[in-house]
């Protein structure tokens, strides 16, 4: 009896092993194909330039301009191509205008203001601003 117990509890121990074994295994191939696209993953983002001259005003400007547009975007595409654009400025391959020229299209995109052609700003005379501001001073006076 004791003997058949050994035996059969020796065939639960291979084929806990055997299923350990393959687990492991699974486990490396799969930390391998995650280790594989990692770097992939760091390739496709794009990270912010550093490279502001506060000195240099104009460049000061330009730089805030590109920070802006890259902080409001959520494109990994267009962050490239918005550091693209700042280094071929600070490199000098391109000038002011052309660079405001490049940057405006991605700035466009994210501002109200291009989306309302006309702002419509509401006016008041005088005599109605006076008139609405004692009739609050009185009502305030009776709240009290």
């Amino acid at each position: 009896m004791r003997i058949k117990k050994i035996a059969s509890s020796n065939k639960g121990c291979r084929a806990q092993k055997r299923f350990i074994t393959v687990i492991l295994h699974t486990l490396q191939q799969l930390s391998q194909i995650i280790m594989s696209q990692e770097p992939n993953k760091e390739e496709t983002s794009a990270s912010k330039l550093l490279i502001d001259r506060p000195a240099d005003f104009k460049f000061h400007a330009a730089y805030l301009a590109y920070s802006e547009a890259w902080d409001k975007t959520a494109s990994q595409e267009t962050k490239s191509q918005l550091n693209e654009i700042m280094e071929s400025l600070s490199k000098n391959e391109i000038d002011y205008e052309s660079f405001y020229e490049k940057i405006n299209h991605y700035r466009m995109s994210f501002s109200p203001e291009s989306t309302r052609s006309r702002t419509f700003i509401e006016t008041q005379r005088k005599r109605e601003w006076r008139r609405k501001a004692a009739k609050s001073a009185r009502n305030a006076r009776h709240r009290r």
